[in-house]
């Protein structure tokens, strides 16, 4: 079968031939339509990401759409080694499947799922979101990001409140709230961290963090320094911002009611995974979830795994 093969560690994937699986019990054969190229799946692919297998040669990929042997749509996540889901067929565990809605279509649940499902069940499972809270969503503009501000709404958050980078991705963003920030700035911290301290007074349930660094610090601080009885819970999904450490005061966590939380493949069970890409998937079909997408054919695999991340690029098979 074609496949996009990874032949060593850390080196790209190359259009070949790869033999078609052969299914083990508890595992079904899927017709591949549609994969998606995330961050987490390309590191995965290449053997750098925590989660990876770490053998090779493999097939790239980590999750897809396609359909089972009597023509079931589904969306299906970790792909059985060596299989990946850039290839005509892959094997995956019988549990880790969700079958798709009708008003969804391949192209948009493939670059829908990873994104916006990682949003869902931070918001959902880590923070324990409920509908009528307040939330802040740092680094709405990636492609995540911006996917949390709609989960948020359709879940029924009662303010959102989006900060990034870029004023103009802000404004185009449905937040009630934007506050753009420039952390190369000089004090571009403490001129953020001012800026937050309107809307940290009046109080925020949850912040969903894509970002970390210098501007997560900003944010547990003014909530330390407004010191309202209300908790707020501060779940990190990411690190975008490339700061992997931060230095973090204890007198943050000892002046304020802040909880911290991490959301990410091991602190959310596969389980929940999967409740929360059923969850995006019903959303997408109603028309409350939409992302941006460029197609690419398998054979162009180069380009696709080339080309940035935003808008969603999506590998047709």
């Amino acid at each position: 079968m074609r496949a996009a093969i990874v032949k060593e560690k850390g080196t790209p994937p190359v259009l070949g031939h790869f033999d078609p699986p052969v299914v083990t019990e508890g595992h079904v054969v899927v017709n591949v339509s549609a994969a998606a190229l995330s961050r987490v799946s390309k590191f995965r692919s290449l053997g750098m990401h925590y989660s990876s297998e770490g053998n090779f040669p493999m097939v790239a990929g980590m999750d897809g759409v396609g359909t089972l042997e009597d023509g079931t749509r589904v969306y299906f996540a970790m792909p059985a080694w060596p299989y990946g889901s850039l290839a005509e067929q892959t094997m995956v565990s019988e549990k880790l499947i969700v079958h798709l809605p009708d008003g969804v279509d391949d192209v948009t649940a493939a670059a829908i799922a990873n994104p916006a499902m990682s949003s869902w069940a931070a918001l959902v499972f880590r923070a324990g979101f409920k509908s009528g809270q307040t939330v802040l969503i740092n680094g709405a503009t990636g492609a995540s990001g911006s996917l949390a501000v709609q989960i948020a709404k359709g879940l029924g958050a009662r303010k959102i409140i989006a900060t990034g980078r870029s004023e103009a991705k802000l404004q185009a963003l449905e937040a009630d709230t934007v506050i753009s920030f420039d952390m190369t700035a000089e004090n571009g911290q403490t001129s953020f961290e001012h800026a937050l301290m309107p809307v940290m007074a009046e109080g925020v349930d949850v912040v969903l963090d894509y970002l970390w660094g210098d501007s997560a610090i900003a944010i547990m601080s003014a909530v330390a320094k407004v010191n309202t009885d209300r908790a707020t819970r501060f779940v990190s999904i990411g690190t975008a911002s490339g700061q992997e450490s931060i230095p973090l005061p204890s007198s943050i966590l000892r002046a304020s009611t802040i909880e911290l939380a991490g959301s990410g493949g091991k602190s959310v069970s596969k389980a929940d995974m999967l409740s929360a890409a059923k969850g995006v998937f019903e959303m997408a079909a109603a028309g409350k979830l939409t992302i941006s997408t460029t197609e690419f054919a398998l054979e162009d695999i180069e380009a696709a795994w080339n080309a940035p991340l935003t808008p969603r690029p999506v590998v047709t098979v």
